[in-house]
């Protein structure tokens, strides 16, 4: 077993990222306020293909130094849009038939694992402030909550590893599982 190079490992231009298909998913920064946050977000959306992120409220925006420290490039190659108001944000998707999920702990919360996605329904990720989570507002236009279960002594994951978690697993489901 050996390393691999970067020349080894594939990866596709930013131009051709641009082409290619995407997962029907996009994401939504509900006032994240962590830059570094906002470029993994970028990053992790670049690795599974999503569509495109939208970035809200005081949630930081391309270009800055701190954001393009920890996306690597991948403002660059994922499409992005801001809106100052998340509930803005969310009718424009929902007029666009997406479905609004939520991430984040409430009284009707799905674990993430028992969520199936269906194929050609388009859905909206939504991550929320690293304190305050998802904001009420935005609770109230949601039509689905996930939560990662946990089993330690924290209730909460860091924004960034939860984007990770549930952007894989609903890439998992869509593109990999027949």
């Amino acid at each position: 077993m050996k390393k691999l190079k970067l020349d080894e490992l594939g990866r596709i231009s930013v131009n051709e990222f641009k082409e290619a298909e995407k997962i029907s998913v996009c994401i939504l920064l509900d006032n994240v306020r962590s830059l570094h946050n906002v470029g993994s977000a970028f990053r992790t959306a670049d690795a599974f293909r999503v569509e495109k992120i939208y970035l809200t409220g005081i949630t930081g925006k391309p270009p800055h130094r701190e954001i393009q420290k920890t996306a690597l490039g991948a403002t660059e190659s994922v499409d992005w849009e801001y809106l100052e108001s998340p509930a803005v944000a969310i009718e424009k998707l929902k007029n666009q038939e997406y479905k609004i999920i939520i991430v984040e702990q409430t009284t009707q919360s799905m674990p993430l694992q028992s969520f199936l996605p269906e194929k050609h329904q388009k859905y909206c990720l939504v991550f929320g402030n690293e304190v305050e989570g998802v904001s009420q507002e935005v609770i109230e236009l949601a039509d689905l909550a996930l939560e990662i279960p946990q089993s330690g002594t924290k209730h909460s994951l860091n924004v960034s590893v939860c984007l990770g978690i549930v952007a894989w697993e609903v890439f998992k489901k869509l593109q990999l599982e027949e």
